[in-house]
């Protein structure tokens, strides 16, 4: 199939396609009028064949999804030329029918397993259930069963985790057996919502391969992503979503290679890799104020012997913050000793990214809490600027604080719901700068512009921002200060693929102007590479590997690091 703008959608027919859908428009209906949110989606899936639906939150994607397993609410105005699963037409379901169709014929995989299975249930429970709803054999063969199904998604040592519930289970477990329970019936189609968002890299490999081997077992899937690597490993066609609409659709490679729509160009460009490096993700922003005020420190470099754990900087400026030997241990529920961070030790520069990636479990959140005197360490020490940092009490580390921000992934629980913006920002701005009430309302939009956000924005509360704009309010919160180091924990891991690619340029863009510090914590490996001067991995606590960002990539020396990079899905397929 070659690449077609939306004008003229081309549909592959194949002999007998599995799924047929033409011209599938949805809405939703409230107070009277009918808000259209899907519109004109043609396209036809065959046997073994992999159809990707890809766009941004709000595309409509996940809508058609729903759609196409009778799963789009009471207030859903559903309307189609037609919509063929085989001979069955989908137009015509009752919620009755529909209830023999999915599991059966339709499988859906969901993004969060957590939610989607049931938190007070067994997960075995939760699998077999769809075999008894469906009539499937006996309790002794369903049970049996479902630990075949969890052996076949290569859930280790399945018996056990059959009586075990979500919350006991990892999120690549807990997705594993989603798809288990999509299986379970071995259905002609398999609809998989953003199946790998959040997941560590080599369990989202691990969740490709599984999808991959069903469609070579003739199953047919449709894979709803917004990360255009993961269509890019598994789909054989693309349909790219913007607004409810088809804006392009054909062949995957060819879509990919050479988009022809403006917006898919766009998804394209932005998505970050070694390839990216030094380069904008986004269209230029506007320029924006300085407002990166002088702060007067003084800081006694001899306070603490970072001989030790420098690394060799060259050129680099001077260390910034310096960890050595730390340790942190935390105790299980079931009274268990775990350690957490294991005899970690790195060098942050001025001006320089520092990357930390590993996978969940790994201990990089823990060394990032350590690093901000959020965490306190068992053994090891922290400098921040030349001067001890761990070592002291809360209250002499006051006069430090504002020299070191944070930025997390889910801003929202860090802001006081019942304040707007402006009260959120002038909160966070230092009583010692001496600013009267107008010039710190100033300061406000000031910050606002900073991170390309318009005044208006300062009235507004949390709930009514997107994603987007509330990562930049968080940012402009760690900027109020004028800091000199920032510390990143997965703070771009819950955006769109475009949003993302803003917030990075935005990044980069105040480093650039400041000669700020960034301490990066990412399992997106791609991220990572765009983003950082220099990499620490870890795995287990322990810091496995470390080196330049391209040595890490492109010639890894561990096993472990070998294997996470193996494993990151690449937008050339």
């Amino acid at each position: 199939m070659s690449t077609q703008l939306v004008e003229t959608p081309i549909v592959v027919e194949t002999a007998t396609p599995r799924l047929s859908v033409r011209d599938l428009r949805v809405g939703f209906a409230k107070g009277g009028q009918t808000r259209q949110v899907v519109h004109g989606v043609t396209f036809d899936l065959g046997p073994g064949r992999c159809v990707a639906i890809v766009g941004e939150s709000g595309s409509g994607k996940s809508v058609t999804a729903r759609t196409l397993v009778g799963l789009t609410g009471a207030d859903a105005v559903v309307e189609a030329a037609s919509i063929m699963l085989g001979d069955a037409d989908l137009t015509a379901q009752t919620d009755r029918t529909w209830r023999g169709i999915r599991g059966r014929r339709i499988g859906f995989v969901q993004q969060d397993a957590l939610v989607s299975l049931d938190p007070l249930r067994p997960v075995g429970a939760e699998i077999g259930e769809a075999l008894r709803l469906h009539g499937w054999n006996d309790r002794v063969a369903r049970r049996r069963k479902v630990v075949e199904l969890l052996a076949s998604v290569d859930v280790p040592n399945p018996e056990l985790r059959a009586s075990q519930r979500p919350g006991e289970l990892s999120g690549g477990l807990r997705q594993r057996a989603l798809i288990a329970s999509a299986l379970a019936l071995d259905p002609e189609v398999i609809i998989a919502d953003e199946p790998t968002t959040a997941l560590d890299v080599t369990v989202q490999a691990q969740v490709l391969s599984l999808l991959h081997d069903a469609k070579v077992r003739g199953t047919s899937i449709i894979l709803i992503s917004h990360d255009l690597s993961v269509v890019a490993n598994l789909a054989d066609d693309i349909l790219v979503m913007r607004g409810g609409e088809v804006v392009e659709q054909g062949d995957a490679a060819a879509v990919l290679a050479s988009p022809q729509h403006p917006y898919t160009q766009s998804l394209v460009d932005a998505v970050p890799g070694g390839h990216t490096r030094g380069e904008r993700l986004a269209p230029q922003a506007s320029t924006v104020p300085n407002l990166h005020l002088a702060r007067s420190h003084s800081a006694d470099q001899g306070a603490f012997d970072q001989g030790a754990v420098d690394h060799g900087a060259g050129g680099r400026g001077e260390p910034v913050l310096v960890a050595r030997d730390l340790v942190k241990n935390f105790v299980t529920p079931d009274g268990r000793l775990t350690r957490a961070v294991d005899q970690v030790s790195f060098t942050l520069h001025r001006g320089e990214t520092l990357g930390i990636v590993g996978e969940s479990g790994s201990g990089k959140s823990t060394t990032a809490r350590i690093a901000l005197a959020l965490e306190t360490a068992d053994a090891g020490e922290v400098a921040l600027l030349g001067q001890p940092w761990s070592a002291i009490s809360e209250p002499r580390r006051r006069a430090l604080r504002p020299r070191i921000g944070v930025v997390y992934q889910d801003p929202l629980s860090s802001f006081d719901p019942r304040w707007n913006v402006e009260r959120i920002l002038l909160d966070a701005i230092p009583a010692d700068l001496g600013l009267n009430r107008a010039q710190r309302v100033q300061r406000v939009r000031d910050l606002l512009a900073q991170v390309a956000l318009p005044a208006v924005v300062a009235e507004r509360f949390p709930l009514r921002l997107s994603g987007g704009q509330r990562q930049r309010i968080a940012i402009a919160r760690a900027l109020a200060t004028s800091p000199e180091i920032l510390v990143l924990d997965e703070a771009v891991s819950a955006l769109d693929v475009s949003v993302q690619a803003q917030i990075l340029d935005l990044l980069v863009d105040r480093q650039d102007e400041y000669g700020l510090s960034y301490l990066f914590i990412s399992h997106d490996l791609g991220v990572i590479h765009h983003m950082s001067d220099r990499v620490l991995v870890m795995k287990d606590g322990v810091v496995v590997e470390e080196g330049e960002s391209d040595q890490i990539f492109h010639a890894p020396a561990h096993p472990y690091t070998q294997e996470l990079v193996a494993s990151l899905a690449r937008l050339e397929g």
